[in-house]
Parts: C-alpha cells; sequence; structure tokens
C-alpha cells in the first residue's frame, strides 16, 4: 500500500487526509524506520506494509466509532504510537494521553510529537495497572484504545478502569477476537463495561482477519481493580 492507496481507501471510508496530514504520515514513517535502527520499536518497517498494517489498521477504528469530537483519549501500551498517533493525525481535535512500560519508546514518542508538530499529546512511563489506580487518570477519559497488547480478559482490567462513566473503551483485535471476547464477558461485565458491538473485517490487500471491538462503560469500576502489576496477566478475572 503506498501513500496514494492508503488515501484512497480512507477516501472510501469517508476520511478524508489534507496534503498536510499526508506528509505527516510519511514523516511518521520515516522517523519510526531511522530510530528503529537504534531500538527495537517494530518489526514492519517496509513503507507499504507500515501504511498498510500500522497506519491503515489503526485507523480502521474510526471506520465504526466516530473519534471527531474534542474527546480526551488515552492509548495503552501503545509501543511506536499505534493506534492513538495515526488518530490523532487523522483527527486533530483529539487530546491524546499514551501510557507505556518502557521509557525508551517514551523518548521515541516525544520524538516523534515534536517533528510531527502535534499539539495536546503527552506521554506517560508506567505500567497500566499502577496508572489505572491514579486519581488523576483513573476513570478520567472518554477513549480508552489499545492495540495488540493482551488478550481481551487481561486487556479489560488494564483499560476499563480509566474510562469515565459512559465513555467508550475502543479495542484493536486480529483473529481470535469471537473467541476472547467470549472469555472476556464476566470481566467485561464485573469492570462495569458493556459489549456495544463488534466490527469485523478484512484488511486490503491481504484480507486479513481484524475486529474492533466497542465497550461502553456503564457504571464505575471497583477499586480494587486494576490488580497489582503483573497480576491481570497471570490470572486474568474468569
Amino acid at each position: 500500500m503506498n501513500a496514494e492507496q492508503f488515501a484512497g481507501l480512507l477516501g472510501e471510508r469517508g476520511i478524508s487526509l489534507s496534503s498536510t496530514q499526508l506528509g505527516q504520515f510519511e514523516t511518521y514513517f520515516e522517523t519510526l524506520v531511522e530510530w528503529n535502527e537504534k531500538m527495537n520499536l517494530t518489526a514492519i518497517t517496509e513503507r507499504d506494509e507500515v501504511y498498510l498494517k500500522h497506519f491503515y489498521d489503526s485507523l480502521s477504528a474510526s471506520f465504526y466509532f466516530d473519534f471527531s469530537g474534542p474527546f480526551s483519549l488515552c492509548d495503552v501500551g501503545a509501543g511506536a504510537g499505534f493506534p492513538s498517533i495515526p488518530l490523532k493525525i487523522a483527527f486533530p481535535s483529539l487530546n491524546v494521553t499514551i501510557v507505556d512500560s518502557l521509557n525508551k519508546r517514551i523518548t521515541f514518542l516525544n520524538h516523534l510529537a515534536k517533528v510531527l508538530k502535534l499539539d495536546n499529546v503527552q506521554f506517560i512511563h508506567d505500567r497500566a495497572e499502577t496508572f489505572g489506580t491514579n486519581p488523576r487518570h483513573r476513570e478520567s477519559y472518554d477513549i480508552v484504545t489499545a492495540r495488540a497488547v493482551a488478550r481481551l480478559s487481561v486487556l479489560s482490567e488494564l483499560c476499563l478502569p480509566l474510562v469515565k462513566k459512559e465513555g467508550n473503551f475502543v479495542a484493536l483485535k486480529a483473529a481470535n477476537a469471537k473467541e476472547e471476547l467470549a472469555d472476556a464477558k464476566k470481566a467485561i461485565t464485573i469492570l462495569g463495561g458493556r459489549i456495544q458491538e463488534t466490527n469485523t473485517f478484512s484488511l486490503p490487500l491481504e484480507d486479513s482477519e481484524r475486529t474492533i471491538i466497542v465497550i461502553n462503560k456503564e457504571k464505575p469500576t471497583p477499586k480494587k481493580y486494576p490488580r497489582k502489576p503483573g497480576t491481570p496477566a497471570k490470572s486474568p478475572i474468569a
């Protein structure tokens, strides 16, 4: 997928990118590849693949959920900035916070935000479990996103405590989403969420399956969640 195909396929989905925004994606690609030589940010470095498997894949969440308001968005475990930085480029009114447990990724993201000239972005070095208990962040975001971080039963415990009441947790999943969803139903309910919608589609050009799961926050998350670092992954709510 080249930049032209990228813009064309997004246009078919109702997402129109300006030449400035397309320039930001190209700068993002160049910066990612340059920094990837110094630190392991991604295994995907070919231009066509980055545009398809990182940029388009990140923006696919917006095919099923409207990110166009001035929302506060927290991205948990974003790594090299996916999905929240592509979403921020496409929807500049988003106010983005990324939390990641690796400081070197935070260093990269701070540099990236400068070269892309992004405003209203902040990057926090923390574990999601401790971040979710911080009163400044707990239940304070309109939207929380996560892409390929952990199984949904674990992810729900890391993300739902950050979502404000009536806000939404948007999970970007690859294969096995249906099975993960079945396993996570109890955890989602306990944590105050309700599955609002599930949308499965194929990534263009290679036909790999993707699923976007939208979970609405109906009631506050019990205070004991998230549990201490490492616990959600070792013993998911079941």
